[in-house]
């Protein structure tokens, strides 16, 4: 199952939730990226700069793996930077470092290889026109920025962090326009996804639906 969509719209619970309910592993490749991310602000590396970030990209290995509460564990180098890419840098790093051809080349592998070995519900910006073109069901989630910024701001102050709602509204704009307009696997629903507004769902009305379209995708290809 490919979950794709921008920035603040529930694709990590939702994915995690879903998931859980049919039985697969659930593969955050934002978490990915944000590692990376991570990495390169520790080791003096600008996400702007395409060599040194392709370069990083080839030496390091990211890997992810569950804890003994079936939560998601992020290592890179050996380094567990789980809590470390949750943060807004993280995020704007990801964002940033994500633009670069050769850094999305080595991710991408990387994604497959998991996919390869096992039933995946694995979320992203690309999972359905790039890194699983053949997943079986394919969902683009989607809001308003204004709502995204709202989820976005209550969960970083449920953190212990206190931005300004306009400043995260302005963060996700932002983000918006970096993903959407890369030239790389630029952030678009694939042309047989399935784009879900979310915008007027609560958590759980959000995982219902995409439920729905994944048991109705199911039911098609038995048919």
């Amino acid at each position: 199952v490919a979950i794709d969509g921008p920035a603040g719209v529930g694709k990590t619970t939702t994915a995690k939730a879903l998931a859980d309910v049919l039985g697969l592993l659930y593969v955050d490749t934002g978490a990915m990226y944000r590692a990376l991310g991570v990495q390169a602000l520790a080791s003096g590396v600008s996400p702007d700069d395409r060599e040194a970030s392709a370069a990083l990209a080839t030496r390091c290995r990211v890997r992810l793996s569950r804890d003994r509460t079936g939560g998601l564990r992020v290592t890179v180098q050996q380094t567990d930077v789980t809590d470390a890419i949750r943060t807004d840098k993280a995020s704007d790093a990801a964002s940033r470092i994500s633009v670069h051809p050769e850094v999305r080349e080595r991710m991408v592998a990387w994604q497959r290889e998991i996919a390869a070995r096992q039933g995946v519900v694995m979320e992203g910006r690309d999972i359905g026109t790039v890194v699983l073109p053949e997943a079986d069901a394919k969902i683009f989630l989607t809001a308003s920025a204004e709502e995204r910024a709202r989820r976005r701001h209550n969960e970083l102050r449920g953190r212990g962090e206190n931005p300004t709602y306009d400043s995260v509204l302005r963060t996700i704009r932002e983000r918006d326009a970096r993903d959407s307009g890369r030239e790389t696997a630029p952030l678009k629903p694939a042309t047989d996804a399935v784009v879900v507004d979310c915008t007027a769902l609560g958590l759980t009305a959000q995982v219902d639906a995409v439920r729905r379209v994944v048991d109705a995708v199911v039911r098609l290809g038995r048919d």
